[in-house]
């Protein structure tokens, strides 16, 4: 799977968006789900924040909370944001009323959802976690809208299994849960990785997200997803999302983190261009994707 870093996070946010459209359509609908193959696509929160999140370092030339938390509030204000979770909505609301960014996200057990997760992904180009400083920058962002450690520990086993597909140091026949695993603090999220790390990898994705949990709470929906996105060494992309989104539950969330960790494997140029065709063209996620995947390239060239 060679492909140059620009096509890699091109792929990534692409194939994030078009994750969140194909499993939108069956969100809290329990496995197994049926696909129909002509339902309208449309984008959630998911994809839209992770677009927000790619605007702000564009403007900003760096990732910077505060800058984040200033383009989602702008974005909700402007009505760009849709089918928001409970606590995401908070930290909105509580944002748009003037809320520091720091205090917004919410605590407690109602803030272990998946919401500082699904929108991380890009980021995982431009922050290393191995390094302290850059850390404390994932937890913060993962702050903005959910300020609970599981949160944000989902949020770092995204971006450790994207840096360790286009790193090299996971290999299609790898064990993908147990990699990721290897990298996260003692929490539920790293638990639940690696009890799907000791399964068959020849279980099926509905089997486990019936047997380990598919809700949008973030210690089942990252480990199901990373479980699931292992499966592009040996299943197509179009094949992998729909494993995905047949387990139900949590459909749009648990694809769309599919779709970027496949897609950063893959490559956008490795992406069926009928699914991107499918794409909502008034989202502009290509013209935001191509910003920021130029962004990243650029700056590495510099490094």
């Amino acid at each position: 799977m060679e492909h140059d870093l620009e096509d890699r996070v091109l792929g990534c946010i692409v194939g994030g968006a078009i994750g969140d459209a194909l499993g939108g359509p069956y969100e809290g609908q329990p496995g197994w789900v049926t696909l129909q193959p002509d339902v309208p696509w449309r984008l959630s929160d998911d994809t839209q924040l992770t677009l927000a999140t790619c605007e702000a370092v564009c403007a900003s030339a760096s990732v910077s909370p505060a800058s984040i938390a200033d383009h989602f509030v702008r974005w909700f204000r402007q009505g760009r944001i849709t089918g928001v979770g409970a606590s995401t909505l908070k930290a909105l609301r509580d944002l748009a009323a003037g809320a520091h960014w720091a205090l917004s996200g919410r605590k407690g057990e109602r803030g272990a959802g998946n919401g500082a997760a699904m929108r991380i992904a890009p980021l995982a180009f431009l922050l290393d976690p191995e390094c302290p400083e850059q850390r404390t920058i994932l937890r913060d962002v993962s702050r903005i809208t959910h300020h609970n450690d599981e949160a944000y520990v989902g949020a770092l086993a995204v971006i450790v299994a994207v840096r360790a597909i286009v790193l090299g140091k996971w290999h299609a026949d790898g064990n993908l849960p147990a990699l990721v695993a290897e990298a996260l603090p003692d929490t539920m999220v790293r638990e639940r990785l690696l009890a799907v790390s000791q399964l068959n990898p020849a279980t099926p994705v509905w089997e486990v997200g019936r047997t380990f949990g598919c809700s949008g709470y973030v210690a089942e929906s990252v480990p199901l997803a990373i479980y699931a996105a292992q499966r592009i060494g040996r299943e197509g992309f179009q094949k992998v999302l729909h494993l995905a989104v047949e387990a139900g539950g949590g459909t749009d969330t648990i694809a769309s983190i599919t779709g970027q960790i496949t897609g950063a494997a893959i490559g956008f140029s490795g992406i069926p261009p009928d699914l991107v065709n499918r794409l909502p063209a008034d989202e502009d996620v290509l013209l935001l994707a191509r910003n920021f995947a130029s962004l990243v390239a650029c700056g590495s060239s510099h490094r």
